[in-house]
């Protein structure tokens, strides 16, 4: 028998911490996701996590908590991917410490990723964005930080732990205004800031008046730095607000990645070739940022324009005969 517990604790102090380097969202991730399992399998077996083996993780196991993560938990494709790509990184670890149980490793490594629908992204209208930016109550404390918080969200494009992880020593608000974060990969990157952006933060950086430059630029009420749940939970409020002047937001749910998403396609409207825009969103490859082409239909349209013979006026085809439109129907 092999104990899992001091194989699960050296992955995450050897392998991850002193090996790999491993940032503190990875290893938050991983930890999340081991929590996940040795709860299920408390559930599932009765025995407590420090009391498991590691004969208890086989493939069949794995694979009834991956279907648990999806049909119990709600979870995404991509959730359930991210989950097993973190189990996969432990039983790689494990067939170094534990080379007597080859057999069941391997089974668990050959677990593959479910393949996942790619959706065209959503994004906000220019009016859309503006009922946003408008939402908050700016005679309030929180309501001026919330469109502080808006205002920077849907100009730069930064990913929610970006936002978060913000201080106000990253604001430069001098000559060629910008704001500096670690993104992704742990990628140190700058964005310039427009003039109205500039002026919101500024009068927020006049009130928020910060103790040190280490002090998160967007805080609670007490000087603590906002979660990522607390981000989603003031956009969706702000959201709420916006749809009763703005109807078309009822039927979209607005989350930080949709003001990102949002950023891009503002970029993509004024010509900016992809290629920025993936240094902008601190993109990996510029394949990432082609999803906004996708979601374009303005530019799809202007596409198509171009390929109208002269003239001619633009119909629809209609089907010259009663059995071909039927077969056009089904």
């Amino acid at each position: 028998m092999t104990a899992l517990a001091p194989i699960m604790e050296a992955f995450f102090t050897d392998r991850l911490m002193t090996q790999q380097g491993a940032s503190p969202h990875t290893i938050a991730s991983y930890r999340d996701t081991f929590k996940l399992l040795l709860g299920y399998l408390n559930t599932r077996t009765g025995k407590l996590p420090a009391r498991l083996d590691l004969t208890d993780l086989d493939a069949t196991v794995i694979g009834d908590f991956l279907q648990h993560l999806e049909t119990v938990r709600g979870n995404t494709v991509a959730s359930r991917n991210t989950r097993l790509a973190a189990i996969h990184s432990l039983f790689r670890y494990a067939s170094l410490q534990a080379p007597q149980h080859a057999n069941l490793i391997s089974r668990v490594l050959a677990i593959q990723t479910k393949r996942t629908t790619s959706t065209i992204v959503s994004f906000l209208s220019r009016p859309e964005l503006d009922a946003l930016l408008a939402a908050p109550n700016r005679s309030t404390w929180h309501g001026r930080r919330d469109h502080a918080l808006l205002v920077l969200a849907a100009q730069t494009g930064l990913r929610v732990s970006e936002l978060t992880g913000l201080t106000t020593g990253d604001l430069h608000l001098g000559t060629g205004a910008q704001v500096s974060c670690r993104g992704k990969g742990r990628k140190d990157r700058c964005t310039p800031l427009t003039t109205h952006t500039k002026a919101v933060l500024t009068g927020w950086l006049d009130e928020r008046r910060p103790a040190a430059d280490t002090d998160p630029l967007f805080c609670t009420r007490p000087g603590g730095r906002l979660s990522h749940d607390a981000v989603e939970h003031l956009i969706k409020k702000h959201a709420a607000t916006a749809a009763e002047a703005c109807p078309s937001l009822q039927v979209k749910t607005v989350t930080p990645h949709t003001l990102r998403h949002t950023a891009a396609m503002e970029l993509l409207r004024a010509g900016v070739d992809v290629t920025v825009i993936a240094l902008w969103l601190g993109h990996e490859s510029p394949t990432t940022t082609r999803i906004y082409l996708h979601a374009d239909m303005a530019l799809k349209e202007k596409a198509l324009a171009r390929t109208t013979p002269l003239g001619t006026t633009p119909d629809r085809y209609q089907a010259p005969d009663a059995l071909l439109a039927f077969l056009n129907q089904l």
